[in-house]
């Protein structure tokens, strides 16, 4: 269950229910099979699976850590078979009725082959877990794409009945600091280890330089700061925690814990209960990514206050 991917929001003023009162409202939200008509379904799901016995939520009382998980349903209807089918039936009716087809029964025709196709498309399922933090006020959501994230949080929202949250921020900007670290060694925090794949980006439009497998050292990048290039991407690690690529919206991709981590959830005794492992594996994760952030907001000058201008139960995600 270790997370690959971390988009980050500081909640404002969010009144902290507890383990029961919260499963109470999940269980309102639990997804629903995809009905045959149904395009896409978010709701949410048991984070162990079948192995979890339904339970919705993951608690760890005494250090504030909270897991849930929604479970994204979509069906895939690519337009191109839309297109062709659409192509067919205006030349069966031209040809029939030998007249054009307007754009306006074009239109009728598509909306009625995508309710006809819809039942028989492929349905994908993608699962998305989230680590509130409730000691520091602070969520993470475990996907790659922040639109999915933004989803997710307002499942949750909805779920509450209200949640203020704006994407984590920090006193440097990123893409600064980034750069800073990136072209002189000697801002770089004494814990902080310079991975080797980046991606620079120019202030015009001189396309995106990407690197893998690089000394990032090397004159070659350090001439291409010279130019004006930032980084945009860069991959960082914390020794003995984890490694990382940072983005310059402060998403945190690429996660890989450290093997000492890894290696004491390996030596837990969990008796071969998958629930168990489920929980043993979050307490350790959590641990090592609330310290960790911690220090990335550190190695930033801190983190920028934001306050949510907004009324309650709206977000600036």
């Amino acid at each position: 269950m270790w997370f690959k991917h971390l988009h980050l929001y500081r909640l404002h003023g969010a009144e902290l229910l507890s383990p029961a009162q919260m499963s109470e409202l999940l269980e309102e939200h639990v997804v629903k099979p995809l009905g045959s008509a149904d395009a896409r379904r978010l709701g949410w799901t048991a984070p162990a699976g079948r192995f979890g016995g339904g339970q919705l939520l993951h608690a760890v009382a005494n250090d504030g850590h909270r897991l849930l998980s929604a479970l994204r349903q979509e069906r895939l209807l690519p337009t191109s078979v839309i297109a062709e089918e659409l192509t067919e039936r205006v030349a069966d009716i031209e040809a029939a009725e030998a007249r054009k087809v307007t754009r306006k029964e074009k239109t009728a025709l598509k909306e009625q082959i995508t309710e006809e196709l819809m039942p028989r498309a492929f349905v994908r399922s993608q699962k998305i877990d989230l680590w509130w933090d409730t000691e520091r006020q602070l969520i993470g959501v475990n996907t790659s794409s922040r639109t999915r994230a933004e989803e997710v949080l307002d499942l949750l929202r909805e779920t509450l009945g209200s949640l203020k949250v704006t994407p984590l921020a920090t006193q440097t900007l990123p893409v600064r600091a980034m750069t800073d670290w990136l072209g002189d060694p000697a801002t770089r925090p004494a814990d902080m280890q310079l991975g080797d794949q980046v991606v620079l980006k120019a202030k015009g439009d001189d396309g995106v330089v990407r690197a893998r497998q690089l000394d990032l050292d090397s004159d070659e990048i350090q001439q291409l700061l010279e130019s004006g290039r930032q980084a945009s991407q860069l991959a960082l690690g914390i020794e003995g925690q984890l490694s990382f690529v940072l983005h310059d919206d402060l998403a945190i991709k690429s996660l890989r814990f450290g093997d000492a981590l890894i290696e004491e959830s390996d030596h837990a005794d969990d008796g071969d209960d998958a629930l168990v492992r489920l929980e043993t594996d979050f307490v350790l994760m959590a641990g090592c990514l609330r310290a960790s952030v911690e220090r990335i907001l550190e190695w930033m000058g801190g983190e920028a206050v934001r306050e949510s201008s907004k009324p309650e139960g709206a977000s600036d995600v």
